[in-house]
């Protein structure tokens, strides 16, 4: 892995007033410094890799087998791993456990329970800040830099619920957790779900949309390609996000497995990611059988060398 790259100040090659307006969305908030992972801190072709990183969402107790089979970092769950409702005191025993794992934990997701509500009339940003303030923290402490951001619970809202209030709500908890993960050189990222698991944020534009809307270099977006591709999002909705991303994850698509049981070919949205600038880390979220899991991360390997090679060839 990377180790931590020079701040970034480089704006994506996107027209925010455009997206924001045509998504109805009211832009609020102002940039600064950001820590890793900078999606575009690396060398456009470093080794001809596309990721900065390969990494799968598993508990530090796994550190030494998943790093034989080819991972080099852990997404952890911030319940689980940072206990933000635990005493300090408890939190630094798995801190001590990090810390001398085969690799590190990089990062966390499932971010916010469901009773830290982000939307609709019992929207509670208060406690939500307070959590994530906890959390930042703690993982900047542990050594990691990111967290995923889908929290379908914490976000869904009632149906009577209009979606431009919840655009207006989630904007501003965005806008004003922004500097709180600035402070600890911690990255949000945004994901777009499923329908069969929110019904808020369920497209990649959507989610641009919020996040341009913020314009923080701290809050970005978290591309998955196991929800975008059930949800219909193509190559070139990827590549219209791409500059946002700060994230991705992976899946295949019709049974949510690890990449190579199917055989589901990544490379038309690895290309349109690799074209649009990212060079960020990417996260397995799934398990498997030790062969199963091996092959995964070669096939992330060698189907993301193959679209980063077509997608810097000259056209």
């Amino acid at each position: 892995m990377p180790g931590m790259p020079r701040r970034h100040r480089q704006r994506p090659d996107f027209d925010r007033r455009r997206v924001i307006r045509q998504c109805g969305l009211a832009a609020v908030g102002t940039a600064v410094a950001a820590g890793w992972p900078d999606a575009r801190s690396q060398p456009a072709a470093a080794g001809g890799r596309l990721f900065s990183g390969y990494g799968i969402t598993a508990p530090v107790a796994r550190a030494a087998e998943l790093k034989a089979l080819g991972a080099e970092y852990l997404v952890e769950h911030v319940a689980d791993f940072l206990m933000p409702d635990a005493p300090d005191a408890v939190f630094e025993q798995q801190r001590e456990r990090a810390v001398g794992a085969p690799i590190p934990v990089r990062g966390c997701n499932v971010f916010l329970k469901a009773g830290l509500r982000c939307t609709g009339p019992d929207a509670d940003h208060a406690r939500v800040l307070a959590y994530a303030a906890i959390a930042f923290e703690r993982l900047q402490r542990a050594g990691g830099s990111f967290i995923g951001l889908g929290s379908s619970d914490a976000r869904r809202i009632p149906e009577d619920w209009p979606k431009a209030k919840a655009d207006e709500q989630f904007i501003a908890l965005l806008t004003a957790m922004g500097p709180l993960a600035a402070r600890h050189r911690i990255t949000v990222s945004v994901e777009s779900q499923r329908r069969e698991e929110v019904n808020y944020l369920t497209r990649i534009a959507e989610v641009v949309a919020v996040v341009a809307a913020v314009d923080h270099p701290n809050i970005r977006v978290l591309a998955d390609f196991y929800h975008m591709a059930v949800m219909g999002d193509s190559p070139a909705d990827i590549e219209k996000a791409g500059p946002w991303v700060g994230l991705t994850e992976i899946a295949e698509r019709d049974r949510r497995t690890v990449p190579g049981v199917a055989g589901d070919d990544f490379r038309p949205a690895f290309a349109a990611i690799a074209r649009a600038g990212y060079r960020g880390p990417i996260t397995i979220e799934g398990n498997g059988t030790p062969d199963q899991l091996r092959r995964a991360f070669a096939v992330i390997d060698t189907q993301s060398r193959e679209a980063l090679a077509a997608a810097l060839a000259p056209r």
